[in-house]
């Protein structure tokens, strides 16, 4: 599995949770690891920690994704993998959703993801790897959760296109779509005892899922083993979408 050997790789969001997580993971398979998240604190502590680049970058806006997109560039010319993590979850129901909290989902979650993705095509190697970090929600429609579900579907049929446009230079456009994973962003929409009780009751595997196991499973999406796969969304969540 060493085919990561100094790929270069660029995880937008990369300070907690999944985006974190997959950065130790390609790191230990030889990738050169750029991770970028909003707060420069939480970016330089985790950089120091895995050993990575950071590049503090806001997602949301245009401006910061074309200064991303040059300081890779700049420091490591062409990127291999890419993985378009950066998002937020706000639950309200629709009758009470605000057009601020919509706007706020939705420029992160995905005109930010859809902009990176646009902005990153020019410097991608041909045979490169995009991933975008989908949800389950856009599969099963919790309810409160309208906007950011949205934002999810809407990654997932970009996805698609971006895989047949890409496809004559051999790059490869998927998504991971997990169900609940014990990370950062349950703990920001207040998970509790009771909560996580009921996560847990809707999941036939009956637990949460592990940040590092959907890390893995981005890690397989990068390397070349999965080399005839794209334009897919891989559900990893327990069964819960069944």
């Amino acid at each position: 599995m060493n085919n990561l050997q100094n790929k270069v790789a660029v995880i937008t969001g990369g300070n907690s949770g999944i985006g974190y997580a997959t950065a130790k993971t390609l790191t230990e398979k030889g990738a050169r690891v750029i991770i970028t998240g909003r707060r420069k604190e939480a970016i330089e502590t985790a950089a120091s920690t895995l050993h990575v680049s950071g590049v503090v970058a806001d997602q949301s806006k245009l401006s910061d994704i074309d200064m991303l997109v040059s300081e890779v560039k700049a420091q490591f010319g062409k990127v291999d993998i890419l993985l378009i993590n950066a998002g937020i979850t706000k639950l309200a129901p629709i009758e009470s959703m605000t057009e601020n909290v919509f706007d706020e989902i939705m420029n992160v979650n995905f005109k930010g993801a859809y902009f990176t993705l646009s902005k990153f095509i020019p410097v991608l190697n041909d045979n490169a790897s995009v991933i975008f970090l989908s949800s389950t929600s856009a599969t099963i429609s919790p309810q409160n959760a309208s906007v950011y579900a949205a934002s999810k579907s809407a990654i997932n049929a970009v996805m698609k296109i971006a895989a047949l446009e890409l496809a004559s230079r051999k790059i490869r456009v998927n998504a991971v779509s997990p169900g609940p994973v014990a990370t950062e962003i349950l703990n920001k929409i207040g998970l509790d005892a009771a909560l996580e009780e009921q996560l847990v009751g809707s999941i036939p595997l009956s637990r949460l899922g592990k940040a590092n196991e959907v890390a893995d499973l981005i890690t397989y999406l990068s390397g070349n083993e999965s080399s005839f796969i794209t334009g897919s969304n891989f559900l990893i969540d327990g069964g819960q979408s069944i």
